[in-house]
């Protein structure tokens, strides 16, 4: 099949969060299955900078954006390690800035042009590339124009006629709400401007827009599938997405182990596999202990924490019992950035537990490899989770997860009892109730596993043995398009 990815980051060329690593991820496991898989993406100031070769196209973009034609430029690069081909929208007036999408935590007052203008000139490079689409695979909010376009304005064209539509939902927390008199800049007609399309109280919605008009619907875990069908976590759109249940698929994200192995991982102290990991985890420990510059104890239960510092993943939560875990015999690390208050509170938690500490309020790939392979147990009590990529890196590397059951956090750990234990399943510890008793009562019961080592040895075996790789989410992704393909009729040449 033919697949165009379009998406507003991707791993290496830009990346906010985890959109960008299955952007890239999923076009190169497309390709492995035998499929023709592309990826459109903004051509952002800091993909010049990002290491894969670029390179124009010669094709110039005529894009309509409300009264106007904007040019721009279309540049070719491939995903590293891979043959797959990225196309790079360039037009510096809308992308040549120093971040994605805001600044000084601000929102640019521009998002609604700037996405109307990319999501219109991918479909017109397209057109001049001829590359006649099977599926256009939308992600997220920026690309939530693109399924309305392709039955509207482009459904006439040769090489987009035909072609059906997938939009997966990241996170729906992020709705791409604008002001309604923006409505002219999409060169849709005003008749789309209501509750059934585009409309959502008052102001037009990107993501609304995907949902409504998407021949399918995908989001990246079955449990969180579930959740925005509800109101609790379905931000407005519970109603819409319950009518189009049937549509709406969950997928959970694999991961790529050829970046994620502590097999070949070149960062690690030692590598190891799921029948060397007491060696191999014992020195990755010991070095991550000397790099953090705390006590150099293997009896010490390492925990670590990975990720943006924001309430949603549970900071709160954390807040709330970190005296008192750090009261024990415990170490903890972090590696992240984000609201000043948790910033404010790890320097005052390493203040008074000496020794016991350290916190990197930044960001480093080589460094969230090494804490992965170093850690015992990683914290994760996400008040959501759309799918979450750092319980799968730990479960891979050994690093027994401690989860909230939410959404893909749900579906990929299974919390340790008789019968999980039994059957061989049990891979980390979760909690259902997000609150920071329910934290504490599962924190306890972790750090009493700790000590029997058959059983915490058992947990490490059944996480590394799985298959957390793209191969299999692939896979079910062609039959989302296969499905699609069945639905919507190609015009002839």
């Amino acid at each position: 099949m033919n697949i165009v990815c379009v998406a507003s980051e991707a791993v290496p060329f830009a990346k906010t969060g985890g959109l960008a690593d299955v952007a890239a991820a999923l076009p190169r496991a497309l390709r492995k299955l035998g499929h023709d898989a592309r990826l459109f993406l903004p051509c952002y100031r800091r993909v010049w900078s990002a290491g894969p070769e670029i390179a124009g196209t010669g094709l110039t973009l005529e894009v309509p954006v409300g009264s106007q034609v904007v040019r721009a430029f279309l540049h070719e690069s491939h995903l590293p390690g891979s043959d797959v081909p990225v196309y790079l929208i360039d037009r510096p007036e809308y992308f040549d800035r120093d971040d994605l999408y805001q600044s000084g935590g601000k929102d640019f007052d521009d998002n609604c042009e700037r996405f109307v203008f990319f999501d219109r000139a991918v479909l017109e490079a397209i057109r001049l590339l001829g590359l006649r689409p099977d599926v256009v695979h939308c992600n997220d909010w920026q690309t939530g124009l693109i399924p309305l376009y392709l039955k509207t304005l482009y459904r006439r064209h040769p090489e987009l006629g035909g072609a059906g539509s997938l939009l997966t939902v990241h996170n729906l927390a992020y709705l791409g709400l604008f002001w309604h008199w923006d409505m002219p800049l999409t060169g849709l007609d005003w008749k789309y401007f209501n509750h059934r399309a585009m409309e959502f109280y008052g102001q037009i919605s990107f993501m609304k827009t995907g949902l409504v008009f998407s021949d399918l619907l995908s989001t990246v875990s079955p449990t969180y599938a579930r959740e925005i069908q509800t109101p609790a976590l379905g931000c407005g759109l519970d109603g819409l997405l319950r009518d189009r249940s049937a549509d709406l698929h969950g997928i959970v994200n694999g991961i790529e182990p050829h970046l994620w192995s502590p097999a070949r991982e070149s960062m690690l102290a030692r590598n190891y596999d799921a029948t060397t990991f007491r060696e191999g985890k014992a020195a990755c420990k010991a070095w991550l202990q000397q790099r953090a510059g705390l006590p150099m104890r293997p009896d010490v239960p390492l925990l670590a924490q990975i990720g943006r510092l924001d309430p949603q993943k549970g900071w709160d939560l954390l807040a709330e019992v970190a005296d008192r875990l750090l009261d024990r015999d415990v170490q903890l690390v972090v590696l992240g950035t984000g609201h000043p208050k948790y910033h404010e509170l790890l320097g005052q938690l390493a203040g008074r537990h000496e020794g016991k500490v350290w916190a990197y309020l930044g960001f480093s790939d080589d460094l969230a490899h090494q804490i992965e392979a170093g850690a015992d147990l990683f914290l994760m009590p996400s008040l959501f989770e759309p799918c979450g990529l750092n319980q799968l890196y730990s479960l891979t590397h050994g690093t027994v997860p401690l989860v909230r059951a939410t959404g893909g956090l749900a579906d990929t750990v299974i919390n340790l009892n008789p019968w999980t234990l039994g059957d061989g399943t049990a891979n980390g510890f979760s909690f259902a109730e997000p609150n920071a008793g329910a934290l504490w009562n599962a924190i306890e019961v972790a750090l009493a596993t700790w000590k029997n080592r058959t059983v915490w040895e058992s947990l490490i075996r059944n996480g590394m043995k799985a298959d957390w790789s793209w191969a299999h989410s692939a896979a079910e992704y062609v039959r989302l398009y296969q499905e699609i393909a069945r639905r919507v009729q190609r015009p002839a040449a």
